[in-house]
């Protein structure tokens, strides 16, 4: 998908969503119209917001019928308003007909990821604060989440638990602080990982600091602790702002000095974008 996701890595997905919706076949469909019927149809836009997901759409019909024409007329990332025809069908009815919920179902979820991410991100716009995403996302979506929220114009966090170092909560319970975590994970990784430390209070933001995080989470402190937490860490690691994030606490935050605010609901409370196929 443009760069951002290979479709080899979602193709599993696809097929398990069209087996799930089509199964053994289309019984409405299928007693209505015949293999010889031809339809036209369009995806409609029933809001404003930003378009993702239009990849799919071609490889979801692929899946279910070859014969199927589909033609972007707008593409990821595209700010799209009530009316607008995103997508043109022509093909064999029944196999416009198999698809359309599958197809409807992936433009909704990234759309709406990717709109929410646009809502946020523009609360930024004039300062050097990027917007991250987290791994709450819908088990399966992950890369189609993180890319949704790429073509909203937020920032990709850690895809997974193997591509970063991310000592949280319950790491430094379990290790007995949060120095100690990250002496351990320096003894056994080196510098082969960037090393992210989650910060509760003051002195586990020092504690982080001085053991040479790369990034140190702030996580649940209101403004006042932020500010604080600022001083103590002194320019000693990048700092992001983490909990329950919405944008009224992105209001509050963006004249701080910090890098990074991460926001979880952009992804698992994103409402559903709103398309429709009509046929002509």
């Amino acid at each position: 998908m443009s760069g951002a996701v290979a479709m080899k890595d979602v193709e599993e997905l696809i097929r398990l969503a069209v087996r799930e919706d089509i199964g053994s076949g289309d019984l409405t469909s299928r007693a209505i119209f015949g293999e010889s019927d031809v339809s036209e149809a369009a995806i409609i836009s029933r809001e404003r917001g930003i378009l993702c997901g239009t990849d799919l759409v071609g490889h979801v019909y692929g899946y279910i019928d070859q014969s199927v024409e589909v033609t972007c007329l707008m593409h990821d990332g595209d700010e799209i308003g009530p009316g607008d025809r995103v997508v043109l069908l022509k093909g064999p009815t029944i196999g416009l007909l198999s698809g359309e919920r599958t197809v409807l179902n992936f433009l909704q979820r990234m759309s709406g990821v990717a709109s929410r991410t646009a809502s946020a991100v523009s609360l930024l716009d004039g300062t050097a604060i990027s917007l991250l995403d987290t791994r709450k996302t819908v088990p399966g979506f992950r890369m189609l989440d993180k890319y949704a929220v790429k073509t909203g114009g937020g920032m990709n966090h850690r895809m997974g638990l193997y591509d970063m170092v991310m000592i949280k909560d319950n790491h430094i319970r379990a290790a007995g602080g949060v120095g100690r975590a990250i002496r351990m994970v320096r003894e056994r990784y080196g510098t082969r990982y960037r090393i992210e430390a989650e910060a509760s209070t003051l002195e586990e933001a020092r504690e982080a600091a001085a053991e040479g995080a790369d990034i140190i989470m702030l996580d649940n402190m209101d403004r006042s602790l932020v500010k604080a937490a600022i001083e103590v860490i002194a320019k000693k690691a990048k700092i992001e702002v983490s909990g329950n994030m919405d944008e009224e606490k992105i209001r509050g935050m963006i004249d701080l000095d910090i890098d990074y605010l991460s926001m979880g609901s952009i992804t698992h409370s994103a409402a559903a974008f709103d398309f429709s196929i009509e046929f002509s």
